[in-house]
């Protein structure tokens, strides 16, 4: 169910775009070709900028600007080549029309309307899957990584606590398991989202798995874990 209502947001974002682009000379079927390629740079702002880390958060800034650039690159040679296609289908298909080919609108090439209309994209499918996963908890996903090339499935309930040491993460499990990752983890928490939370730099742990806190240290299971000074007031409200 998710995913046919996933796929049905992203139809819907195609057409009301299509819409949009109809006002700039194309046809509508030419429109709904044009608005999908805006799809390949949405989906790169999906599954890329969750990657970035910010422990450097210089770092993570430029990398988040080479991201953007790199997108808002591709989207423009797309939509070259889309141009030029349907210039070409026209000339040769449609020659007898009594108006003519329009020029490429400016406004397609703007990498700021274009940088707009892959965020609003991509923040309305944010929101939308966040409301989803509300809506149909019984079909949320595993969460899926590598540790020791290894692909692991785990559900998230199943995660007690993820610990962090310099480069490499450990994920603790139920059952006595652990897992090696390279993944920082800040990405693990925005990955994981609600139900985890930060209670020291070095630990994310599990909400739904604390059986204990004090002052300074909650019980996760039957780990007892520190809880920094920045983090306290949240883990006292919780």
């Amino acid at each position: 169910m998710k995913k046919t209502l996933i796929i049905s947001y992203w139809a819907m974002s195609i057409l009301l775009l299509a819409f949009v682009l109809v006002s700039l000379g194309y046809r509508f079927m030419e429109s709904v070709f044009i608005a999908s390629l805006f799809l390949p740079g949405a989906l790169a702002v999906k599954y890329l900028f969750p990657k970035v880390s910010y422990t450097d958060r210089t770092k993570g800034i430029i990398n988040t600007l080479y991201i953007t650039v790199g997108i808002i690159i591709v989207e423009i040679l797309l939509f070259l080549v889309a141009h030029w296609c349907i210039s070409q289908i026209r000339t040769g298909t449609f020659s007898t029309y009594e108006y003519d080919w329009p020029e490429l609108p400016v406004i397609i090439l703007n990498p700021v309307f274009i940088a707009i209309m892959i965020a609003v994209l991509s923040v309305g499918n944010y929101y939308f899957e966040k409301w989803l996963d509300k809506r149909f908890p019984s079909e949320e996903k595993p969460v899926t990584f590598l540790s020791d090339r290894k692909q692991v499935s785990l559900k998230r309930d199943e995660i007690l606590y993820i610990e962090s040491n310099d480069s490499i993460t450990t994920v603790y499990a139920t059952q006595n398991r652990s897992f090696k990752n390279k993944t920082p983890i800040s990405q693990w928490e925005n990955y994981l989202g609600e139900g985890f939370i930060r209670i020291h730099r070095s630990y994310l742990v599990n909400a739904g798995h604390l059986t204990g806190h004090d002052n300074g240290s909650v019980t996760v299971d039957d780990t007892e874990l520190p809880v920094s000074r920045k983090y306290k007031d949240a883990v006292k409200s919780l």
